[in-house]
């Protein structure tokens, strides 16, 4: 233990200036990693469990109970959801209310991908310090040789240069490692939202297999139209309604000269 530690410790020393700001790097990246990890993690035992319990509420199709326990769970399955029962209160039309659940989504979103894009860039910014550092002592040991005694020119160029390498070195193991956490946690996020956006669809499915929305539903002015239609009489019903008590009248004259005559 104490070999790593006097490794490491002579690793900063002979890093020159740059090995600082990569440490910093490194340390910054390590706690959005653990911050990242331990968040998602967290939403998503929360939507399993969340879902789980609403899952009995959906299946008896009980609004009221759903909208209720919509307000009290804050998972972000549930209020997604929670965004398309507070829409079926106004509309039952399934494109309406797929539409705000949609907008729930992107307010879930954010909470979800935030601060985990900053891995990527927190690993470029390492690996160009440990080049601009490389550079730099480089010209500066270059320099040095310039202006040193020829016979100490050889060594003293290999010792620069080997220094100028550490902070390529320490860039790119500060690097690598970011990078791989970059992309577990956007399998992780993706992961989530494809089980919000699953618990999403299986309750419009639900919800249309049970009747409680359309996916079809009729338009206001199609409604409006039919219940017209239905409203006014046929045309030839009422012109064959007005001529029938004309015939009747004509008749009676014909009725008449009939039992006169017959008398």
């Amino acid at each position: 233990m104490e070999a790593i530690y006097s490794t490491i410790v002579k690793f900063f020393q002979e890093g020159g200036l740059f090995i600082y700001p990569i440490a910093i790097v490194l340390a910054l990246g390590l706690v959005i990693v653990i911050e990242r990890w331990v968040f998602l993690t967290r939403e998503s035992i929360r939507n399993i469990k969340a879902f789980e319990g609403f899952l009995p509420l959906l299946r008896t199709t009980d609004l009221d109970k759903m909208q209720l326990y919509s307000r009290e769970n804050t998972a972000p399955v549930i209020r997604v959801i929670g965004c398309g029962l507070d829409m079926m209160k106004v509309t039952k039309h399934r494109a309406d209310i797929e539409h705000s659940m949609n907008e729930g989504m992107l307010e879930v979103m954010p909470r979800l991908e935030t601060r985990t894009g900053y891995l990527s860039m927190l690993a470029n910014i390492a690996t160009l310090l440990g080049l601009l550092g490389t550079i730099i002592g480089l010209i500066s040991a270059f320099t040095a040789v310039a202006s040193a005694d020829p016979a100490q020119k050889s060594a003293l160029l290999s010792l620069s240069i080997s220094v100028a390498m550490n902070t390529t070195a320490f860039g790119l193991i500060t690097a690598i490692p970011l990078l791989i956490c970059y992309s577990v946690l956007q399998n992780k996020t993706s992961r989530i939202v494809s089980s919000i956006e699953m618990a999403a669809v299986k309750f419009l499915n639900i919800m249309t297999y049970n009747r409680l929305i359309y996916a079809g539903a009729q338009t206001v002015v199609e409604s409006k139209v039919s219940e017209t239609a239905s409203v006014q009489p046929n045309p030839a019903t009422s012109e064959a309604a007005q001529a029938q008590p004309a015939t009747e009248e004509e008749n009676l004259p014909i009725d008449a000269a009939a039992a006169a005559t017959a008398g």
